[in-house]
């Protein structure tokens, strides 16, 4: 990992924050107040849309994304809007490959670690 990769993950990553923060900021101002997390859901949705944008112009048109416009936009920009979208998109490619029973484990055991984990990380950390 060079410095100049760190810092294009940085940029990336510090105006996908921000605009995470706008998006879902923003969703929340103009909906009607409701139980359902639609900031979080919105920024996931639009995130996992961006990558599949992405991701379907890179594999259409080779080489229009050099290695440093990847780390910018996907492990950066996307990377601090949302992790949700390297899941949906790691997801879909091997749904695509036809590994649907990897594909299966990887979203399954991604929402249910995950969830056990935030359980237990709240559990430990918080009031007895």
């Amino acid at each position: 990992m060079s410095l100049p990769a760190i810092a294009l993950v940085g940029l990336g990553g510090a105006a996908g924050s921000i605009a995470r923060y706008l998006l879902a900021g923003w969703t929340l101002a103009t909906a009607a107040p409701q139980k359902f997390p639609l900031g979080t859901f919105a920024v996931n949705v639009a995130g996992c849309l961006a990558a599949g944008l992405l991701a379907g112009l890179a594999e259409r048109h080779p080489g229009w994304l050099s290695p440093d416009l990847r780390l910018l936009l996907f492990t950066g920009l996307l990377g601090g809007f949302t992790t949700f979208s390297a899941f949906g998109l790691e997801t879909a490619h091997l749904l695509r490959r036809g590994e649907w029973l990897v594909a299966a484990g990887y979203a399954g055991g991604s929402l249910a670690l995950g969830i056990a984990a935030v359980w237990i990380g709240l559990r430990v950390a918080g009031p007895p």
